[in-house]
């Protein structure tokens, strides 16, 4: 499955972000500036790595050389050129000691340093890499910043800081990370939307999925990557964690426990695929947590993975919908059309490889082999492998992209066909 993935964009869509596996031809998203940047190998590179695909690698490592260039006039999301550029180049530095990644990495990492003038510190959303210019998303509750993409920096900033001798980096997000202790949280829970200027929260929407996600993932992995050493990231942790078990976790009337989504004082009974990553979470947090809670947080672990395979399973194709209702009599199903489809997203198959690697039940390895293999026969076209648009069609019909990650701030930086090798793994 990744030979066929990385063979299609080879062909195909070379230097380009992604791929149209259908149309058999490249495709550019507006988060990178709509310039042929690579992301998709960029992104591949440790996958490519630890699964032994050294030519693909070197492929890969030559076109970085010879064709990854920064200086181009693009509006590019810093969030997702965070995580997709930064921390790939540094991962594939890491893995293979090529010194072109980290020369990559900290150019990069220049270009995005202008996206933190801001009143507050709080970084915008994009930036332009030639002007340095920032702005935020129009729809952003009146020019807010979001919380998964500020709060989705720490960890490759704190690496920055460490390969380069450079405090600056280290400085911006240690900056952020004091902004939010200080400020009042309602019901303790963070808020989706900070206004850069006036410092103020957005609208009261608070989610463990899209726009909130990767915040509290990297809370707790800031604190792991430090060797345990960094314990104000997991009082951090904790607390949010505390508060959203408090208000947003819930158990449905058919007994699958969920996470919902708080807005303006109301808990709406849905959740999201991208929230599924939090059952590996809750898993990865549990050594550690306070007051002896760590049985408790591997249980949370298993009853979010439970539900999130319940809304796999109760489908045509065996593979979820983007988000998923509890209410009305329905549970773990899509209700609207445009929540019914799939886009290569990782993030259940995520939480079963965090669930086996903590428990060794062999459920977990069933589960992501099921995933695979439903992947592979349903989303695999002859040009790779494209997005289904309902989950519960027996006749899905495709959406023709390849993706490497989607619009929504996505919590992890696991790549489609990271997604693919952890299902093996699992």
């Amino acid at each position: 499955m990744m030979k066929h993935a990385w063979d299609s964009y080879r062909q195909y869509g070379w230097g380009h972000n992604e791929l149209k596996p259908l149309a058999k031809k490249g495709h550019s998203t507006n988060i990178f500036g709509n310039s042929q940047m690579g992301a998709t190998i960029v992104d591949a590179l440790d996958t490519l790595y630890m699964m032994g695909l050294h030519d693909e690698f070197k492929d890969g490592q030559e076109w970085i050389e010879h064709n990854l260039d920064f200086s181009v006039n693009a509006e590019v999301s810093v969030f997702e050129v965070n995580i997709r550029f930064i921390g790939g180049l540094l991962a594939a530095y890491y893995l293979s000691g090529q010194e072109v990644f980290k020369v990559k990495a900290v150019q990069l990492a220049e270009k995005l340093l202008p996206a933190f003038n801001t009143p507050t510190g709080i970084p915008w959303a994009m930036v332009n890499l030639k002007s340095g210019v920032g702005r935020n998303w129009g729809w952003a509750s009146a020019g807010s910043s979001i919380l998964a993409e500020f709060g989705t920096l720490h960890m490759e900033f704190v690496h920055l800081t460490y390969l380069t001798g450079n405090p600056a980096y280290y400085q911006k997000v240690m900056h952020i990370r004091k902004l939010l202790a200080k400020m009042d949280r309602p019901n303790g829970l963070y808020p989706n939307y900070l206004n850069p200027r006036t410092g103020r929260w957005g609208q009261h929407h608070t989610s463990v999925g899209g726009l909130g996600d990767s915040f509290y993932e990297y809370l707790l992995k800031a604190w792991l990557m430090s060797d345990r050493t960094d314990t104000e990231a997991r009082k951090t942790y904790d607390d949010a964690i505390e508060a959203i078990e408090r208000h947003l976790i819930r158990k449905s009337n058919g007994g699958l426990t969920f996470i919902g989504e708080w807005k303006n004082g109301h808990l709406e009974r849905k959740m999201g695929h991208l929230t599924c990553f939090a059952g590996g979470m809750f898993a990865l947090g549990a050594d550690g947590s306070p007051d002896d809670k760590a049985g408790h947080y591997l249980q949370l672990g298993a009853e979010i993975a439970h539900t999130c395979h319940e809304s796999y399973d109760r489908t045509v194709l065996k593979l979820g919908p983007e988000a998923f209702k509890f209410d009305s009599g329905l549970e773990a199903v899509a209700v609207r059309q445009n929540e019914k489809y799939y886009i290569l997203r990782p993030e259940v198959i995520e939480t079963y490889w965090y669930m086996w690697r903590f428990t060794h039940d062999p459920k977990y390895r069933q589960w992501g082999w099921e995933a695979a293999q439903a992947i592979d026969k349903y989303c695999r076209v002859s040009g790779g492998f494209s997005g289904v648009k309902d989950v519960y069609s027996s006749n899905p019909t495709y959406d023709d992209v390849q993706q490497i990650e989607v619009e929504a701030p996505h919590p992890c930086h696991v790549t489609f066909v990271e997604t693919l090798s952890s299902s093996l793994e699992v």
